[in-house]
C-alpha cells in the first residue's frame, strides 16, 4: 500500500491506527475508498475476514483494489 500525505506528497508510514507523514509530523486516518466511484467503502468483518462493499453499485471491492484515502485526524 503506497498512500502519499495529502499536505507534502511525501509516503505515508503505516502506523496501528493509521498513517504518520514523518515530514510533516501529521498523523491521518486511512479510508477505503470504491476504486471505481472513490465513494467510502462499507467494511465488513466475520470470520476473522475482512470485506469491502460498495453500496453504490459496484458490488463487493477486493482488499487488493481497495483505494486508501488519507483523512486528517
Amino acid at each position: 500500500m503506497d498512500v502519499n500525505c495529502p499536505v507534502c506528497n511525501q509516503p505515508l508510514e503505516q502506523t496501528e491506527t493509521g498513517a504518520r507523514c514523518v515530514s510533516c509530523d501529521k498523523d491521518f486516518q486511512l479510508e477505503a475508498r470504491c476504486p471505481d466511484c472513490h465513494q467510502p467503502l462499507e467494511v465488513m468483518k466475520a470470520c476473522g475476514a475482512v470485506d469491502y462493499f460498495c453500496r453504490n453499485g459496484h458490488g463487493l471491492i477486493s482488499k487488493k483494489r481497495v483505494d486508501w484515502q488519507p483523512v486528517a485526524r
